[in-house]
């Protein structure tokens, strides 16, 4: 596995992260900020740099990072840091979501940016982070797992998927 960097997305990567979002054809992409909702990629760029400040009761701040591998600088995942957890976070989302593009999985990429993410979360003062998986993704438990995630319990969400929720300790 090449080495990966966690960068804040600008206009520079704007083809890239086109090229990124264009292989997932229509799959989700979790802990995107929305870039799969999102068409225009000034606008989701915009909203990202939002994130980054707005904080309501349904909205919390997040910080977004692409993953991109040094020795080419493809984009190979995305993950979003949120920075305090709503009520429904708590429950289905927590702290950090992640994707790894299609070509890219079972490479160990998802796990080295949840390590790169952890530092971040140290540096927000974030020291209890709660990641969440379904219970069928195999490759996404492993990758939290690898970085000390302590399966908590398992909950269904509203549409009946069933949802493993795991803690990693960073102090």
């Amino acid at each position: 596995m090449d080495e990966l960097e966690l960068v804040f997305p600008t206009k520079e990567y704007k083809e890239k992260i086109l090229d990124f979002k264009k292989e997932f054809n229509g799959e989700t992409i979790h802990g995107c900020g929305g870039l799969d909702r999102i068409e225009d990629i000034d606008e989701w760029l915009l909203k990202i740099k939002d994130d980054l400040t707005k904080d309501t009761p349904t909205r919390v701040r997040a910080t977004l990072f692409i993953a991109v591998r040094k020795s080419d600088q493809k984009i190979v995942g995305i993950i979003q840091i949120r920075h305090r957890l709503n009520e429904h976070l708590l429950l289905y989302g927590g702290h950090i979501g992640d994707s790894v593009r299609p070509s890219e999985r079972k490479k160990g990429y998802a796990t080295e940016m949840i390590r790169l993410a952890l530092n971040e979360c140290k540096n927000l003062g974030i020291f209890k982070v709660l990641m969440v998986c379904y219970v069928d993704n195999i490759g996404s438990e492993k990758s939290i797992i690898n970085n000390g995630g302590v399966l908590e319990n398992i909950v269904e969400d509203e549409d009946g998927n069933k949802i493993k929720r795991f803690w990693i300790d960073l102090k």
